[in-house]
């Protein structure tokens, strides 16, 4: 491919991501891509917790390859920038094509991604402060090749802090899912969490359980991190526990290895549970978002 046919597939390329009419012209959409649109179909869901190894990149990961086996076009952002791992956890581990400005996001299980961890070294701490970090999330967003997907799925790093403060600015319309484990402790850092994105004016849409038991070679359930945590988050907050993933070896190992579970064992207790969850988010449509001042009295 010669240097104008490249130029020509660029600008087809960010034409499509605008909206503009005709490729290359961007006159009627400026550069915002389609999918931030408030009228967009596509739904921006946050996978957040308030700690960190509660399984929140596995369930992300399970669960956009699980909305994509029900025949959903998906998209996945490591936003987790300190700590990116979804390239490694999803096999996308082939270098983006970049043209120009416009990044092309890697394909793997039916499942579009990027990530910092493409451009960063894996040696390479990243140590940046709030503007850099906005900048970088800004351009993973905007500079992405994203097209219009049903979902986006947001990989969020543990806490609160400036990814967080960035992502309810560039994607007001995100629908935040709150992923714990039954463990007392955790369920309170997740609360936190979740109170942090409600003070940002974000829609928290249900909670997720992970890790929540582990069945033995005799059929026998342990609930290896107490029990109870997901429900009682959900109780607090107000909105559905959606799902309870229970832990297995494969569930790990496919991390590692780039085949996460919903791939290598589909008939799986874990698989069904992610299935299941994928259906329940599907049903649930997307948030309602109103600002106050335009709100009918």
């Amino acid at each position: 491919m010669d240097e104008e046919e490249l130029l020509r597939l660029r600008n087809y390329l960010r034409g499509s991501m605008t909206g503009a009419s005709t490729p290359g012209d961007h006159s009627h959409a400026g550069d915002q891509p389609k999918f931030l649109d408030r009228l967009s179909k596509t739904r921006v869901l946050g996978i957040s917790s308030g700690k960190g190894g509660v399984g929140k990149s596995s369930v992300t990961v399970n669960l956009a390859i699980a909305l994509a086996q029900q025949g959903r076009h998906v998209g996945v952002l490591d936003a987790d920038v300190y700590g990116f791992s979804l390239p490694k956890m999803l096999g996308a581990v082939a270098d983006p094509i970049v043209l120009g400005d416009t990044v092309l996001p890697t394909l793997a299980h039916g499942v579009h991604c990027v990530s910092m961890g493409y451009f960063v070294p894996d040696e390479q701490p990243v140590i940046w402060r709030g503007p850099m970090l906005h900048k970088a999330i800004e351009q993973l967003i905007s500079e992405a090749w994203w097209d219009e997907p049903d979902f986006l799925l947001i990989d969020m790093p543990p806490g609160t802090g400036d990814v967080a403060l960035t992502l309810s600015e560039v994607l007001p319309r995100i629908e935040m899912y709150v992923v714990t484990t039954p463990q007392a402790a955790a369920q309170r850092v997740a609360q936190r969490s979740a109170f942090a994105a409600r003070k940002l004016k974000l829609s928290v849409r249900g909670v997720i359980e992970n890790m929540s038991w582990f069945r033995g070679d005799d059929g026998t359930r342990y609930e290896i991190f107490g029990s109870g945590g997901g429900e009682r988050l959900a109780r607090d907050l107000g909105v559905a526990l959606l799902g309870q993933i229970p832990l297995e070896t494969p569930l790990r190992e496919g991390g590692d290895l780039g085949v996460p579970l919903v791939v290598s064992q589909p008939e799986s207790e874990a698989a069904r549970a992610f299935g299941d969850l994928a259906s329940k988010v599907m049903a649930q449509g997307p948030a309602r978002v109103y600002r106050q001042e335009l709100r009918i009295r």
